[in-house]
C-alpha cells in the first residue's frame, strides 16, 4: 500500500516540473551517475540535483536515478520538498539518502511567555513569516497580515497616509469596550487606544524589521494573558542578528498613487441644464447659476492628486565574535496622500543584541526601536464637499476677504458677507488649514534568560520593558478661511495646540521547568508574575484668532480654552502554565492567570482566568501506519476564560470626579474694571462602583493536518464564544440618582459562533518552477443574547452612529437577538419597476401609522464570511505573486447618497447652490430619506490587494551579493455591487471616507 501511494505521488511531480535542464560545459568534467532514495528505501522522483555554486543541474527520473556532468572536486546538492538538503562530493557513482525534514513540525512557535514546537501546540495558533517577495505596498505592520490568517479581519480607516486599522479576531466580543486584539512586540505588551496626533499606533513599528507574526485565537492560547486577551493576541517578532561576518541589506521603493475612481456627479454643463429645467427654479437661482457662465469645475479632481511616495530601509546584521549577534537598521518613509496636503513622514531605527554567556547558560535579548513621525493631516470634509459643491463656480475668484477662494456671499460679490450655512469651497478646506503633528516613540526591552547551572532543566526569565510615546501637534485655521468666517472680525480663525505622553512600563518574571521523563512523558511547567503601568498625560490649548494683527504681524488672540489631564492605571498578574506530553502523541496544556486592574473597585478588582487544552496526534497511532503520506493529523480541544478591562470609559469609571463641561462650556466672571474672564465649567462624572470584568468563555475544537511531507498543510477550527457582563454606557438611570443620563455598567451578554479553514500547498516544486498557494475562509456570527436596562423594558435601546449631514439621525442599535450595531431603519416600499417610492415605508406593526415603532433591525456592517488567498509562482529567477481577499455579507450605510435629494430647498439655500451625485437623480427623492433601508447597501467584495512581478540577480556586482528588482500594483481590482467609492468601510458608515488609491510601486532589494 505504501509503495503504491508513494509511486503515484511521485509520478505526478515530473509532469509538473519538466525534464532535464541544460548543463554547462566544463573542462575536466566527471560524468556522475547517482541514485537518490528516502529513509524507507523508496526512490525520490523529481529531486533537484545541482552542482553547488553553479546553475548546472538536472532532476531524478522515475527510478530516482540521475546522470550529470560536473567539474572535478566539485560538490553536488540534492534537494526535494519535505527532505533535508544533502551534499556529496563528485564521484563516478554516488548513492544519496535524503532524510525527512520535520522542520514544519519542530520549528518553534512563539506563544505567551515562551515557545512551543508547532507540532505540540494545543491551541488555535497561526504563525506566518513576512513574505518579502509578495507583499505589495506596506507602511504599517497590519498591511503584512491582511488576508493571511483565517478569522482575522483587517480594515484600514481609508487611504490616508499612515491610516489606522480596525483589527478583529473572530469578530468582536464587546459592545462599547475595546474589540482590539492585544499586540505584543518582542515580549512587550503594548498599551491600547490612540493618542492625539497619532492615528495608528502600529505605524511606529517599521514593517521592514518584522520577521514573523503569531496569532493566538482561542482561549487556551490566549488565557496566559488573562485580562488582555478576550479579543485575541497578535505577537510580532522582529529580525535578529546571526553569527558570521557582517551582512547588509538595502530595500527601497518609489510608488505613484492615483485615484481609482470618483463618485458620479453632474458636470458644470449638466448642472446648468438641470437647474434651468428644474420645475421650481427661481430667478434668484438663475442669478446664482450664471455668475461664471463659462466655468466647469471638477471639484473631486481639484482636491485629489497623483501622489509620489518613497520608502528606504538599510540594515546590517552579523556577530561580534561568537557570543554577540546583532542587527541594526535605519528606515525612512515619505508617503504623500492622494488628498492634497496629506503626508506621512517617518524615520525609524532599531537595534537588536542577542548575546549569550557562560556556555549559553545565560542568554540576553536586547531590543530597542525608535521612531520619529511627522504627520500632515488633510480635512476629509473636502471629500464630501467636492461631491456637493457647485461645479459652475471657480476655485479662485480673486477676493481678498476669503484668501482668494470663491465663497458664497449674500449679494454674490467677492467681498460680500459670507452666506451662513452655505457650502464651503473644498479646496479652501485643505489650503487654509494646517493640521500637523510630530510623534516620538520608543519601544524597548531587555530580557534575561538564565538556565540554572546546577539544575539546567530550570530556566529563569526576566523582562524589563518600556513603551513611550510623545506627540505634539497644531491645528491652525487661517482667520480668512471661509470655513471659520464670523461676522465678528475679532473671532474668525483658530489655533489649537496639544501635547500628549503615553508611557507603558512592564516588568515580567517567570520560572520554567522542562524535563523529559522518558516513558513517563515530557513536562514543561511555568509560573510567573507581571506588573504593568500605563500613564497618559495631555495638555492642550485652543485660541480664537482675530483678523487684526499685532506689531509683529501675528494675528491677535481673542480667547483661549486650556485643558489638561494626567491619569494612570495598573495591572498586576500572577500566571502559570503546564504542558505535558505523553508518548509524543497525547498533549495537555493547563493555564491559569490571576489579574488585578485598578480600573475596578477593590471588591471587583481581581479576575481569575483558567484554560485547559488537549491534543491528540492521530498520525502517531498504530491504526495510521498504512497512511504514510499523512505526516500530521492532530486533534485539538480547548476551553478557557479571558477578561476585558479596556473599557473605553476612562481609567476609573467606578469613581466620580470633576471634569470640564461638555462642548467647551464656559462661565463669565466680571472683573472690577468691567472686563470679562471666561472660565471652564466643571461638572461631576457618573460613576458605578459595582462595575466588574467582562468575561469571555471560549470552546474550540480544531484539527491540524499535513501530508505529502507537509507539501499540503493547514487547519480547521470550530469555536463558540460567550461573553457575559458586557460593559457599555447604555444604562439609563433615574433622574437625580447620578450625574449623567447614561452610566457605564455590566449590561448583558453576547455570543460568537464560527468555523475557520486554511490550506497551504506547493503544487509545483522543481528546479525551475515553484508554486506556493494559500487559501483561508472563516464564517462568524455574532449575536447579542441579553441586555439589561433600567428604563422601560419596551425601549428598543440607545441608538448611535449618525447618518451624517446637518441634523444627523442615529441609524445603529444594539438589540437582543441581533448582531451588535445592526442598522435601525424603515423598510422601503418599491413600485412595480423596482424603484423606491419616496416616503413610503412598510407599516410593520400594522397600526396604520408610520412611526418609530415601524423601525426594524436590518443587516450589519461586519461580514458573515471572510476569505483570503495568495499565490507565488517562480520560474528560474522570475517571480510572480498576488494577494487577495473576499468579504461576503457586509453592508454599508451609504451616507453620501442618503444625504442627497432634489427639492429646491435641498439644492438652493442661503443664496447658495449645491451639486448632487447621480445616485440622487436615480432615486428621484425630493427630500432626504435617511432612515430608509434603501441606503443600507450590500458591500460584499472581492479585492486583489496587490500583484507583484520580480527578477533576481544572483551575482550583483560581486559574487557575495544578490539583488531583486520588482514592480507591484496595489489595489488594482475590486469587484462589488456597492454604489459608493469603496465597499471596504470601517464600521460600515460611508461618510467622507478617504479613498484608497491605485498605487504603482517599483522597488529593489539588495543583499551584500
Amino acid at each position: 500500500m505504501k509503495q503504491v501511494n508513494l509511486r503515484i505521488y511521485r509520478m505526478i511531480l515530473p509532469l509538473l516540473m519538466g525534464m532535464f535542464l541544460s548543463l554547462g560545459a566544463y573542462a575536466q568534467q566527471v560524468t556522475v551517475k547517482g541514485h537518490v532514495k528516502d529513509s524507507t528505501g523508496e526512490p525520490v522522483i523529481g529531486a533537484n540535483v545541482l552542482v553547488k555554486g553553479t546553475t548546472m543541474g538536472t532532476i531524478t527520473n522515475f527510478d530516482g536515478n540521475f546522470t550529470l556532468d560536473a567539474p572535478q572536486n566539485s560538490t553536488i546538492e540534492i534537494s526535494f520538498i519535505g527532505y533535508k538538503t544533502a551534499e556529496v562530493k563528485v564521484a563516478p557513482i554516488v548513492n544519496v539518502l535524503l532524510q525527512d525534514d520535520s522542520i514544519l513540525l519542530d520549528e518553534a512557535v512563539i506563544i505567551g511567555y515562551g515557545v512551543v514546537k508547532k507540532g505540540d501546540a494545543t491551541g488555535s495558533v497561526t504563525a506566518i513569516k513576512a513574505d518579502e517577495q509578495n507583499k505589495g505596498v506596506v507602511v504599517s505592520p497590519q498591511d503584512l497580515l491582511a488576508g493571511k490568517v483565517a478569522g482575522v479581519a483587517i480594515t484600514s480607516s481609508g487611504g490616508q497616509p499612515g491610516a489606522s486599522a480596525n483589527i478583529r479576531i473572530r469578530g468582536g466580543s464587546s459592545l462599547s469596550a475595546s474589540n482590539d486584539p492585544l499586540i505584543v512586540i518582542d515580549g512587550v505588551t503594548m498599551g491600547g487606544g490612540t493618542t492625539d496626533g497619532l492615528s495608528n499606533p502600529l505605524s511606529t513599528i517599521n514593517p521592514a524589521d518584522i520577521e514573523t507574526f503569531t496569532v493566538l485565537k482561542d482561549a487556551s492560547a490566549t488565557a496566559i494573558y488573562g485580562s488582555r486577551a478576550s479579543n485575541g493576541v497578535i505577537m510580532i517578532t522582529t529580525k535578529k542578528g546571526a553569527s558570521g561576518k557582517v551582512k547588509f541589506n538595502y530595500a527601497g521603493n518609489v510608488s505613484v498613487s492615483t485615484k481609482r475612481n470618483t463618485l458620479d456627479v453632474m458636470s458644470g454643463d449638466e448642472y446648468r441644464e438641470f437647474i434651468i429645467n428644474h420645475p421650481q427654479t427661481t430667478d434668484l437661482m438663475l442669478d446664482a447659476l450664471n455668475l461664471y457662465p463659462n466655468v466647469s469645475t471638477d471639484w473631486q479632481d481639484e482636491v485629489l492628486r497623483t501622489a509620489v511616495s518613497t520608502d528606504h530601509n538599510l540594515s546590517a546584521y552579523g556577530s561580534i565574535g561568537a557570543f554577540l549577534p546583532y542587527r541594526v537598521s535605519l528606515g525612512y518613509t515619505n508617503q504623500d496622500g492622494i488628498l492634497k496636503t496629506s503626508n506621512f513622514e517617518r524615520y525609524t531605527g532599531s537595534l537588536s543584541l542577542t548575546p549569550s554567556f557562560f556556555d549559553d547558560y545565560l542568554k540576553v535579548n536586547v531590543n530597542a526601536k525608535g521612531v520619529y513621525i511627522k504627520n500632515q493631516f488633510a480635512d476629509t470634509g473636502a471629500i464630501g464637499g467636492a461631491v456637493s459643491f457647485d461645479p459652475t463656480k471657480p476655485v479662485y475668484n480673486g477676493n481678498s476677504k476669503y484668501g482668494g477662494f470663491f465663497t458664497w456671499t449674500g449679494d454674490y460679490s467677492p467681498e460680500g458677507t459670507k452666506a451662513s450655512s452655505a457650502g464651503i469651497n473644498p479646496v479652501s478646506l485643505l489650503k487654509m488649514r494646517d493640521d500637523n503633528s510630530t510623534v516620538k516613540s520608543f519601544v524597548g526591552n531587555v530580557q534575561f534568560d538564565y538556565k540554572v547551572h546546577f539544575l539546567p532543566e530550570l530556566r529563569l526569565n526576566m523582562n524589563l520593558a518600556l513603551d513611550f510615546t510623545r506627540t505634539n501637534g497644531q491645528t491652525y485655521i487661517d482667520p480668512n478661511a471661509p470655513s471659520n468666517y464670523s461676522p465678528d472680525d475679532n473671532q474668525t480663525g483658530s489655533n489649537y495646540t496639544y501635547g500628549a505622553i503615553k508611557s507603558n512600563q512592564l516588568f515580567d518574571f517567570y520560572a520554567q521547568y522542562a524535563k523529559d521523563f522518558g516513558s513517563y512523558g515530557n513536562l514543561d511547567a511555568m509560573a510567573g508574575y507581571s506588573y504593568q503601568s500605563y500613564r497618559s498625560k495631555s495638555d492642550n490649548i485652543g485660541y480664537y484668532l482675530s483678523r487684526e494683527v499685532d506689531r509683529y504681524g501675528q494675528n491677535t488672540t481673542v480667547s483661549s480654552e486650556y485643558k489638561k489631564y494626567d491619569t494612570e492605571y495598573i495591572l498586576l498578574s500572577f500566571f502559570g502554565r503546564l504542558n505535558y506530553t505523553l508518548q509524543n502523541k497525547y498533549l495537555l496544556t493547563v493555564t491559569l492567570r490571576d489579574d488585578a486592574s485598578s480600573r475596578f473597585s477593590k471588591d471587583n478588582r481581581w479576575g481569575l482566568f483558567p484554560s485547559v487544552a488537549l491534543g491528540w496526534k492521530l498520525n502517531e497511532e498504530s491504526f495510521m501506519n498504512g497512511l504514510d503520506f499523512m505526516n500530521e493529523l492532530k486533534l485539538r480541544l480547548g476551553w478557557g476564560v479571558t477578561g476585558q478591562q479596556e473599557i473605553n470609559q476612562g481609567d476609573y469609571p467606578y469613581l466620580s470626579f470633576y471634569r470640564d463641561g461638555k462642548g467647551g462650556a464656559m462661565y463669565p466672571f466680571y472683573n472690577a474694571d468691567g472686563s470679562v474672564q471666561w472660565v471652564n465649567v466643571i461638572s461631576p462624572t457618573a460613576a458605578n462602583p459595582d462595575l466588574k470584568w467582562e468575561e469571555t468563555t471560549t470552546y474550540n475544537i480544531g484539527l491540524d493536518y499535513g501530508f505529502l511531507n507537509n507539501r499540503i498543510n493547514g487547519a480547521v477550527d470550530f469555536y463558540y464564544r460567550k461573553t457575559k457582563d458586557l460593559i457599555n454606557a447604555e444604562v439609563n438611570v433615574p433622574a437625580g440618582t447620578d450625574f449623567a443620563e447614561y452610566v457605564v455598567s455590566n449590561i448583558g451578554s453576547l455570543e460568537n459562533r464560527g468555523v475557520e479553514f486554511s490550506i497551504n500547498a506547493k503544487p509545483i516544486v522543481g528546479r525551475d518552477w515553484n508554486w506556493d498557494v494559500g487559501f483561508n475562509i472563516a464564517y462568524n456570527k455574532t449575536k447579542i443574547t441579553e441586555l439589561t436596562y433600567n428604563d422601560n423594558s419596551d425601549s428598543p435601546g440607545r441608538r448611535f452612529e449618525s447618518s451624517g449631514g446637518d441634523g444627523g439621525i442615529r441609524v445603529k442599535i444594539h438589540s437582543v437577538g441581533y448582531a451588535p450595531g445592526s442598522y435601525y431603519v424603515y423598510q422601503q416600499v418599491y413600485d412595480d419597476a423596482g424603484k423606491p417610492i419616496e416616503g413610503e415605508y412598510v407599516d410593520r406593526n400594522g397600526d396604520g401609522v408610520i412611526s418609530d415603532k415601524d423601525l426594524y433591525r436590518y443587516k450589519k456592517s461586519d461580514a458573515d464570511v471572510l476569505m483570503g488567498f495568495n499565490s507565488k509562482l517562480s520560474y528560474k529567477k522570475w517571480d510572480f505573486g498576488f494577494n487577495g481577499r473576499v468579504s461576503l455579507g457586509n453592508y454599508n450605510y451609504n451616507g453620501t447618497a442618503a444625504n442627497s435629494a432634489l427639492a429646491i430647498n435641498e439644492i438652493f439655500g442661503n443664496n447658495a447652490l449645491s451639486n448632487k451625485p447621480l445616485a440622487a437623480v436615480k432615486t428621484g427623492f425630493m427630500e432626504r430619506q435617511r432612515q430608509s433601508d434603501y441606503f443600507v447597501q450590500n458591500a460584499s467584495f472581492l479585492k486583489i490587494d496587490n500583484i507583484t512581478l520580480g527578477y533576481t540577480f544572483d551575482k550583483f556586482f560581486t559574487t557575495r551579493s544578490n539583488a531583486r528588482i520588482y514592480a507591484s500594483v496595489q489595489n488594482p481590482i475590486i469587484i462589488t455591487n456597492y454604489d459608493g467609492l469603496d465597499p471596504e468601510v470601517d464600521g460600515g458608515m460611508d461618510r467622507n471616507v478617504y479613498p484608497r488609491p491605485l498605487t504603482f510601486l517599483f522597488g529593489v532589494n539588495i543583499n551584500f
